[in-house]
């Protein structure tokens, strides 16, 4: 296991890289599992992503409490980790955006989040929609508390996604990496489908249950591996390599 200050780094890179992609931009914010004590996990100081920092980052409890070191003032939406973190043990990664493309279909239903790309498999075919006012009424949308972010954590279930009412989505996946692909090919996955949708009267193909099956399920080391390294490279980060093993049905002649 890389040691806690390469994770700490890898976690710098990651805001980097979503902002980069404008998955976030002056607001977000990504996190990952302290490697080390699986009830707490490790996210920035409130800072645009763009411009966090190793020094930045932040040790919390699934509650929300700094541990430790406090940087500075912390997200008032780390909410949204902690809980997520708590509910689901093979989460260990979590990014919550307002990415621009993604936002639209949180507020209407005719017209759903759907695969309609390979590279976003992950994000499934079932993604629901959180709305804070069914249970907290009327606010400023954001998930301010470790109730909010329960309840958030619920909708999403054992999903990848769940997008939340005029606000964004959050996102999990079981390794930085991951979670930063999944969240990039959302965005590109979004701008797609709208492009799709306008085409004609929103009668779409969308991936089915199995292709998203066999494409999440082949998805490994060496995919993620290609895209962190180079995603490193475009915004001057570090890369630290980690397993370039293949997926399962997967040979070293597929692309």
């Amino acid at each position: 296991m890389p040691d806690i200050s390469q994770i700490k780094d890898d976690l710098v890179t990651a805001n980097h890289i979503l902002a980069r992609h404008h998955v976030v931009d002056s607001f977000g914010h990504v996190s990952i599992r302290h490697p080390e004590n699986p009830n707490h996990f490790l996210l920035s100081r409130a800072r645009a992503p763009a411009c966090v920092e190793i020094g930045d980052i932040t040790e919390f409890t699934h509650e929300g409490a700094v541990v430790g070191h406090e940087p500075g003032k912390p997200y008032s939406e780390r909410f949204i980790h902690g809980a997520v973190y708590e509910a689901r043990p093979d989460v260990m990664a979590v990014v919550h955006n307002h990415s621009p493309n993604v936002v639209p279909f949180t507020v209407q239903s005719r017209r759903k989040m759907l695969p309609i790309m390979h590279m976003c498999a992950p994000i499934g075919t079932d993604i629901p929609t959180w709305d804070i006012s069914h249970k907290f009424g009327t606010t400023n949308l954001l998930v301010t508390s470790i109730d909010m972010g329960r309840d958030l954590a619920g909708t999403l279930g054992k999903r990848t996604v769940s997008l939340m009412r005029g606000h964004g989505s959050v996102v999990v996946g079981k390794s930085l990496r991951e979670v930063v692909f999944t969240s990039i090919y959302m965005e590109i996955n979004a701008e797609m489908l709208l492009k799709a949708y306008q085409l004609g009267d929103g009668d779409i193909v969308p991936m089915s249950d199995g292709e998203v099956a066999a494409n999440a399920g082949g998805r490994a080391g060496f995919t993620l591996e290609r895209g962190w390294e180079n995603w490193c490279r475009e915004v001057g980060r570090p890369y630290y390599p980690m397993d370039w093993n293949m997926g399962p049905g997967f040979s070293k002649t597929d692309k």
